[in-house]
């Protein structure tokens, strides 16, 4: 070790040490040095003191002669005025190197908010987007602080070429893993801010008469479980999960009563539906011959019960001659023969679970044909008011 003007030549001129390394610090910017391995190889470093706890440490600028003296003596004292003021140019390099990547993220969300607070069809449905969207479009490896508004609205355009829908619910989880990696500290924004999502058109499909009988018919040459599913579906009027995953424990039969626990329900509070009589008698048919003290249907999945139908519902429609109807359709179809019944609004609202009256409000156009009926009564009232009454009919076997 000693002290000198390094210039280029004499860098060039210094020889490789027998073994390990030598440095020769630079005379004017103090810590600046050469540092030459018994390879042969040689690179400028600075040597520095962590302001505040007087740490020692040796930081690598760069190899010579990619780097030259007087470009190595600039980076320095850049370097330096940094450390003045209470930096530590090493610790930064740490810390990206070891800051958290999209990989790290996904992870922490899977563990922490998808497999202990979604419902498992939502959790599924989370799992196939992680795969076939987001880890198709951000690289695991790039750090979470690096993703930038653009990435997501690229991957947004991209996914909205074929499935527009299907776009706006990846940006909806993409915006919630990145709301979580500020809580962690992994970042301090949110990239999916500002993320303009595609408009999107609410279905009303619902289940024709005609088709219901198809279906009643397809049902009863299908798997039993599945049948009994599709058949609770059309019943209650609940949501595909919250049948699925039904314990016998929140029925009571004698009572007729279904209680729905958090865990099952959107709005993640106890929801209690009344149990029409059909499907009283097909639960109590159930029970008979259950095949599990926990679930109503049971299954050898990890979670205990039944999570997928879409292979069984694909065959169901096809048998059934049906096009165009989803699982959570027949919801719809309750809340019309609910409408078409009379219910109010409220009612149809209670009875499906929702907790914003906005989201019942969808329904509002099935109360068309029952406004028609309410206002003809109305009209036929009023026209003929001050007309005689028609003659009462008079009734056969009766003076």
């Amino acid at each position: 070790m000693g002290t000198q003007h390094l210039t280029d030549a004499l860098i060039r001129g210094l020889p490789a040490p027998a073994k390990g390394n030598a440095i020769t610090y630079d005379d004017t910017v103090i810590g600046l040095g050469i540092r030459v391995t018994a390879a042969g190889h040689k690179a400028f470093i600075l040597g520095y003191s962590v302001r505040g706890s007087g740490r020692q440490r040796r930081y690598t600028i760069g190899s010579f002669p990619d780097w030259n003296a007087t470009a190595a003596r600039d980076r320095a004292k850049e370097l330096k005025r940094q450390i003045d003021t209470g930096g530590d140019p090493l610790a930064d390099i740490e810390a990206e190197r070891e800051a958290p990547t999209v990989a790290d993220l996904i992870e922490r969300f899977r563990k922490e908010h998808v497999a202990v607070r979604l419902r498992p069809a939502v959790a599924a449905d989370y799992e196939r987007m992680i795969r076939d969207h987001v880890l198709g479009h951000l690289s695991e490896k790039t750090k979470v602080a690096d993703v930038a508004f653009e990435d997501i609205d690229k991957l947004h355009r991209s996914i909205s070429k074929a499935a527009p829908y299907r776009a706006n619910r990846t940006v909806t989880l993409l915006s919630k893993m990145f709301s979580l990696s500020i809580k962690w500290k992994m970042r301090t924004d949110n990239p999916c801010k500002g993320i303009e999502r595609n408009v999107e058109d609410h279905r009303r499909r619902y289940l024709k008469s005609e088709e219901l009988v198809r279906l009643t018919e397809a049902l009863t040459k299908a798997d039993r479980d599945v049948a009994d599913v599709i058949r609770l579906l059309l019943l209650t009027g609940a949501r595909r999960g919250e049948v699925l995953g039904m314990k016998w424990d929140d029925l009571d039969l004698t009572a007729g009563t279904w209680t729905k626990p958090p865990t099952s329900t959107k709005q993640k509070r106890h929801h209690q539906v009344p149990l029409s009589p059909p499907a009283r008698q097909m639960l109590a048919e159930r029970w008979t011959r259950k095949a599990s003290e926990t679930f109503v249907f049971p299954s050898h999945s990890a979670r205990g019960f039944k999570v997928n139908l879409w292979r069984q519902w694909t065959r169901l429609l096809k048998a059934a001659k049906i096009e165009g109807l989803r699982i959570h359709d027949l919801r719809h179809s309750f809340a019309s023969q609910l409408a078409s019944s009379g219910a109010s609004l409220p009612l149809i609202g209670t009875l499906l679970g929702h907790s914003q009256p906005q989201t019942t409000a969808r329904y509002a156009h099935l109360f068309d044909d029952v406004q028609r009926e309410a206002v003809e009564r109305v009209g036929a009232v009023i026209t003929n008011a001050g007309k005689p009454a028609p003659a009462p009919v008079k009734l056969k076997g009766m003076s």
